[in-house]
């Protein structure tokens, strides 16, 4: 099987906490993390970061706790959060990353699952009603007098459990061993350019494996700065990435939308001249990617600069699915974007599109190392993905049942549906548990649906359903949509609708797309929603609230 090319050597594959040693021992001076304040970047270089985490794991060891114990971290990204992750890693402890946004139950039910003996929170969410709950705070007195050794580690020791953030319902502990996280930074290490002093840009929520592993121990790893975002705000996203140019941008698909719809409403705010402008632009730099794909980016600097984002080597796209028109905007618009696929239980890459040859349908070449294989293949190719090697978890956390249906021998079974292309590129097509069977054998996989109607800029948001019609009682294919609503304005505007009418205008835009989809595949009824979907932590939708009670699937 072709992996993914090997650019530099391998390092050797060490503990987190031996990890992060040896860059101190490197890298002393270099910054470590930096965060924007009114008075410019504060900054921690990676010998005060050490000494914080030392003092902070000092802390720990005088609470008790010792090799093994589980640690809950919970709050939003922050320098104190990684001085706090890394510091239970020193103590030889167990971290238990909590999304920020867990109500006070979904709380209390994690920590007496993982039998966590502290709750790191941040001041405004340190849970008074938690006795073990103690504010999340960068330690002011540094241990300057004792030494506080890390914790002898193996490989094999368990470093976090990661709690699934659930489209599908209850979540699970899954336990990522020292040599899962380690091995996977060292894969990407060997197959992606970073390096000392560079900058990454952390943005998504740092509980998740994913920026978890690229945005923070893949930098940590290299002696690079981590950029920590101060929020989701779009003007303070600018800011950052203006004032710090990263190198390493890592997204979910929805922030891209997101790019996409302000910079497209700058766009539109220029005056007929600029437009007609940037339409020449536009045609110019559309002729030149026909001619050679990526040449046109020259006609967007502005753009990129606009954003802070000149430098910017890899948009590292992961977390869900990435829509093709989505990558294709921003491979016209300059934009070095690549996507990645993996799971919590990879740790999490699995696949990566090569920056030099992406094809940008597929999820790219799996990383050197690991093993892709299809089980069970159709006559298409088409079957669950499976996959191998030093990055893919043990076991879930005190759930034998879950971690043997999960495995086939020593592969790991995804859960995704997927083929292989002749050149080892991976395809996912959609998840095992969503897969549709229509009366006549057929297989329709939603999400390849959804991708294709989110095409269409007047549809923001949409889940395709197979749900049984109250008319007929026959079982077809429904969307649940979420507008686009300023798009339904410039619509009306455009075509001199009074009163616009969204289910009106949304009904033949699907009666338009569904021409281009085969019969089976068309969706035939629909249905709006006001609000955005509820999510995961990596902006996936839960389906599982919107499914009937006993679907066949």
């Amino acid at each position: 099987m072709k992996t993914l090319k090997v650019i530099r050597k391998p390092r050797e594959i060490l503990p987190i906490p031996i990890m992060v040693k040896r860059t101190v021992e490197n890298y002393p001076d270099s910054i470590a993390m930096q965060i924007l304040t009114p008075e410019g970047f504060k900054k921690w270089s990676y010998r005060e970061l050490l000494q914080l985490i030392k003092t902070r794991s000092g802390e720990m060891k005088d609470k008790g706790i010792k090799k093994g114990d589980r640690v809950a971290l919970y709050g939003p990204n922050s320098p104190e959060w990684i001085i706090t992750y890394l510091a239970i890693q020193w103590a030889g402890a167990i971290c238990v990353p909590l999304d920020g946004r867990l109500k006070h139950r979904e709380v209390h039910y994690l920590i007496k699952d993982s039998g966590s003996r502290i709750l790191f929170a941040s001041p405004s969410e340190t849970r008074e009603e938690i006795e073990i709950s103690t504010p999340l705070l960068i330690p002011e007195t540094i241990l300057k007098e004792k030494e506080v050794e890390s914790a002898e580690l193996s490989l094999e020791d368990p470093a976090v459990i990661l709690y699934t953030s659930g489209t599908t319902g209850a979540p699970k502990g899954i336990v990522l061993t020292h040599m899962n996280l380690a091995s996977n930074v060292e894969m990407c290490y060997q197959t992606m350019e970073f390096y000392p002093d560079e900058v990454f840009y952390a943005l998504l929520p740092l509980h998740h494996v994913f920026p978890q592993t690229i945005a923070m121990l893949a930098p940590l790893s290299t002696g690079s700065t981590i950029t920590i975002a101060r929020s989701f705000k779009s003007k303070e996203i600018t800011e950052d990435c203006k004032e710090s140019k990263p190198v390493i941008f890592p997204v979910v698909p929805l922030i891209l939308e997101k790019f996409i719809e302000g910079i497209e409403r700058e766009l539109n705010k220029l005056n007929k001249t600029k437009k007609a402008a940037f339409g020449i632009l536009n045609g110019m730099a559309t002729l030149f990617n026909k001619i050679k794909k990526g040449s046109g980016f020259r006609f967007y600097t502005i753009i990129r600069e606009g954003l802070g984002l000149e430098n910017l080597r890899y948009l590292v796209s992961g977390g869900a699915a990435l829509p093709y028109w989505i990558s294709e905007r921003f491979e016209k618009w300059g934009f070095p974007i690549i996507q990645g696929y993996g799971l919590t239980e990879t740790s999490p890459v699995i696949s990566v599109n090569p920056p030099n040859s992406p094809r940008n349908k597929s999820v790219g070449l799996p990383l050197p190392g690991l093993e892709v294989k299809i089980l069970n293949p159709d006559i298409d190719g088409v079957g669950e993905i499976a996959v191998r090697g030093p990055s893919v978890f043990k076991q879930y956390w005190e759930n034998k049942e879950s971690t043997k249906e999960k495995f086939e021998g020593d592969w790991f079974k995804t859960g995704d549906v997927g083929h292989l292309d002749s050149d080892s590129y991976l395809y996912v097509t959609g998840r095992k548990k969503s897969v549709i069977v229509t009366k006549g054998g057929k297989n329709i996989y939603p999400e390849e649906i959804e991708n294709f109607l989110s095409q269409s800029p007047l549809i923001s948001e949409v889940l395709v359903l197979y749900q049984t019609n109250p008319n007929t009682q026959k079982r077809e294919l429904n969307s649940i949509i979420y507008p686009n609503y300023e798009e339904i304005d410039n619509y009306c505007e455009k075509h001199n609708i009074e009163v616009p009418d969204p289910h009106k205008i949304l009904t033949e835009e699907i009666k338009r797309l569904n021409k281009e989809l085969t019969d089976y595949k068309r969706v035939r009824r629909i249905k709006l929603r006001d609000e955005e979907f509820p999510k995961t932590t990596t902006e996936k939708i839960k389906r599982y609230l919107f499914e009937e009670e006993g679907m066949e699937i």
